[in-house]
């Protein structure tokens, strides 16, 4: 008889799903009111210090952020960068942990070592700017992809997933006179769906939510990302964004701001979230339990 069928087995699963339920809403329920709260009145989500449903619904934080050229311009910026640094990533993560997965590789093992070394050592903030500098890079969106664009975490993972796959593939298409290149493009990465729609949503994130690099290399506000205008919007609410604000605000909308950069900062991932969803929970365990 199996467990869930006993009397003490359905009393499991009964306080199971409410405790599952709770942790769901402790969870769930924030999110709910900085959404309420975007769309509540400044003087509501002051008198008021949780709900779930405003009262009265006004777009004047949204009307703030949206009322500027700005923030479309930055709007563009991000997802360029997002797009952009993915594909780039994905690239040299993938490039380079296919070679490192094969032990015939020479020198194999020294990369790996240089590999973890970067993970707990960095070259720090101030040489990596200078590095950056010497390159010219710059006030270049090319600032915000190439210092960072290869995690190296990541980078073990996939190596990991690739050992994983059976040598006999390899073997079979060497036999039918396929290259390098060609195994790795005709065989390997269609094995590699899971995985690399993981680390798609993985560096999508990171360059999406990245404001940091910005805020370093780019002095030209017309090629911030939205996330370090946003960062600025929040920072000094009394910001004209270069004069483009409507002048109906006499003052930001302070508190409802707060709340609507947020949800403008994080409703682009949650819609991309979905299309990955099914490759996600396969991926992120796939490689990681093999050295």
């Amino acid at each position: 008889m199996k467990i869930h069928n006993t009397p003490a087995g359905r009393v499991f699963d009964v306080f199971n799903h409410i405790i599952l339920l709770v942790i769901g809403l402790v969870t769930f329920l924030p999110f709910v009111y900085i959404v309420a709260g975007s769309f509540a009145t400044e003087s509501e989500v002051i008198a008021r210090s949780f709900f779930i449903w405003p009262n009265t619904f006004s777009l004047n934080a949204y009307e703030y952020i949206f009322s500027t050229t700005t923030f479309l311009r930055s709007i563009g910026v991000s997802v360029l960068v997002t797009i952009g640094g993915t594909i780039v990533s994905l690239f040299l993560t993938l490039t380079m942990a296919y070679p490192l997965s094969r032990k015939g590789l020479i020198g194999r093992n020294f990369l790996l070592n240089m590999i973890i070394f970067t993970m707990v050592f960095s070259g720090g903030m101030v040489p990596t700017y200078m590095v950056v500098k010497t390159l010219g890079l710059l006030d270049s969106l090319w600032a915000l992809i190439l210092p960072l664009a290869i995690n190296p975490f990541y980078l073990i993972i996939v190596k990991n997933f690739f050992q994983m796959l059976p040598l006999e593939l390899e073997e079979s298409a060497k036999i039918d006179g396929c290259s390098e290149i060609g195994i790795f493009w005709r065989i390997i990465l269609p094995l590699s769906k899971p995985v690399i729609a993981t680390f798609t949503l993985f560096y999508a994130v990171f360059y999406w939510n990245d404001f940091f690099q910005a805020l370093l290399y780019i002095s030209d506000s017309s090629k911030w990302p939205v996330q370090l205008l946003l960062q600025q919007i929040m920072t000094v609410a009394d910001t004209r964004l270069g004069g483009e604000v409507d002048t109906m605000f006499s003052e930001p909308p302070a508190e409802t701001l707060k709340l609507a950069v947020i949800v403008v900062a994080t409703l682009p991932i949650l819609l991309f979230y979905p299309f990955l969803q099914k490759h996600f929970a396969k991926g992120i365990l796939i490689g990681s339990v093999k050295g």
